[in-house]
């Protein structure tokens, strides 16, 4: 079983239609947001680079045919016109690390219609998970101010491909490593580990744990020291790090309980054994909201580890996100359905000085000082350039958080920033559109004889 069949049946079932009917000519599907999740000012867009990865090696083979058929109880001869299909299509995209706000497109595909229609479902899957979680983590970024976040959050993720997808959206935007083994081996992520309760349960106390752990891995360790009494363990902690002459490098790390407090208490009992250079690592159902509340609380917390809430975005898990069609053939169309028109014709995203976008006609001339956000990243379904990296999309949303203004960078109550405008140009062809689609409607409709709903 191949990627291919990793997608909805109405993708199938679609694409098997338009060969029929012989409609294989250029269309273009816009991706966007329809709306940011409540207590977001912005967006980073994701997932841009796995999907490449997936359009380049997309081709839709035998056991592919044989899956769709069962699938839909039909001969495999009504389904071998699938067969073979690879995309060869074009694709703008906003480039990874880049902030994005509602009703703009992420990417943008041009394809046969066809090929365009199929890769739906897996584009919507990897660019909305990674958005929302990269997303997320940039706003642990901002509440850590400047403290090093890592990311703890594999074991609590919707699979182990989800985790390694936030452990590399999380670099993307600034954190300091990853537990996920996988993820720092090949993006080049550090590592960051410790040890668990079960460890310390091992033995017959705490200092022996810890010696043992010492011993076992020479350098700086982080020791956790809260499986029973937290105080005691960083009393215990204490006395082997400073055997260890372990100042300027070794940690403890608190995983429950009133952080705030037991930093203050740790910070002093650490202070007073002359270990002023052991930092306090925080984790423990931490996210954004929490990371703030304790660096404007003043906590002495060195480093926060974040896992569960990040990276399931617990409180935003998913995005108001959509893959519409806004061209076929050369002919702009659009959505009417109530609250999800859709604006028609291939799009351009112009960001003008201080943040302000416009959304335009994909090929128009941009607006004073406006710079273009999409690219085009692959033609002919071959990419246009080496894969992107992650340093490259951490200095563009380095870049992009400079100039986003405070309101929407805030932890609470949000300010949302202005949504996007559309320029004159697109403006006039959404109207020239809906024109001559409620007037066919109309005309259809008079046909047909039928009264008035």
């Amino acid at each position: 079983m191949s990627e291919a069949t990793t997608t909805d049946l109405y993708e199938v079932t679609m694409a098997m239609s338009y060969l029929r009917e012989g409609m294989d000519q250029p269309a273009t599907f816009s991706l966007f947001v329809r709306d940011l999740p409540p207590e977001r000012g912005f967006l980073v867009a994701a997932g841009l680079e796995p999907s490449l990865a997936y359009l380049s090696r997309l081709r839709v083979g035998p056991d592919d045919v044989r899956d769709f058929a069962a699938t839909l109880h039909r001969p495999v001869e009504d389904l071998e016109g699938l067969l073979g299909m690879e995309f060869r299509g074009e694709v703008r995209a906003v480039p990874e690390g880049r902030l994005v706000f509602a009703g703009e497109p992420l990417l943008e595909v041009t394809a046969p219609l066809p090929q365009a229609q199929f890769v739906e479902t897996y584009l919507l899957g990897q660019m909305c998970h990674q958005t929302v979680v990269a997303s997320k983590a940039a706003r642990c970024v901002i509440a850590a101010a400047g403290r090093p976040v890592v990311d703890f959050s594999l074991r609590r993720t919707h699979g182990p491909q989800a985790g390694f997808q936030a452990a590399r959206v999380a670099a993307m935007v600034g954190f300091a490593g990853t537990s996920n083994v996988a993820a720092a081996a090949e993006l080049g992520i550090p590592g960051s580990g410790t040890m668990a309760h079960s460890y310390v349960e091992t033995f017959p106390s705490e200092e022996d744990a810890f010696r043992a752990f010492a011993r076992a891995h020479p350098g700086p360790v982080t020791l956790l020291v809260d499986t029973y009494d937290t105080d005691l363990g960083v009393l215990a902690a204490a006395r082997v790090l400073a055997d260890l002459r372990e100042g300027a490098g070794g940690a403890i790390r608190l995983d429950s309980g009133d952080l705030a407090a037991l930093a203050h208490r740790a910070r002093a009992i650490l202070d007073r054994a002359g270990l002023p250079g052991v930092r306090i690592v925080a984790s423990g159902g931490l996210d954004e909201y929490a990371v703030d509340e304790l660096v404007r609380g003043g906590a002495p917390i060195d480093v926060y580890a974040v896992g569960t809430r990040v990276g399931t975005a617990a409180d935003a898990p998913y995005l108001d996100a959509a893959y519409k069609l806004v061209e076929y053939a050369g002919r702009p169309v659009m959505k009417l359905s109530s609250a999800k028109a859709t604006a028609p014709a291939p799009k351009q995203v112009f960001r003008g000085p201080g943040g302000r976008d416009v959304i335009g006609v994909n090929g128009e001339e941009p607006p004073d000082g406006g710079e273009p956000l999409l690219r085009t990243v692959m033609r002919g379904g071959r990419r246009t350039g080496p894969p992107d990296t992650l340093e490259a999309a951490r200095a563009r949303f380095e870049a992009d958080l400079a100039s986003l203004p405070d309101t929407a960078r805030r932890i609470r109550g949000v300010r949302p920033p202005p949504r996007p405008v559309p320029s004159p140009r697109l403006a006039a062809v959404t109207a020239q559109t809906r024109h001559g689609i409620e007037a066919a409607v109309r005309r259809a409709f008079e046909r047909s004889g039928a009264e008035p709903g």
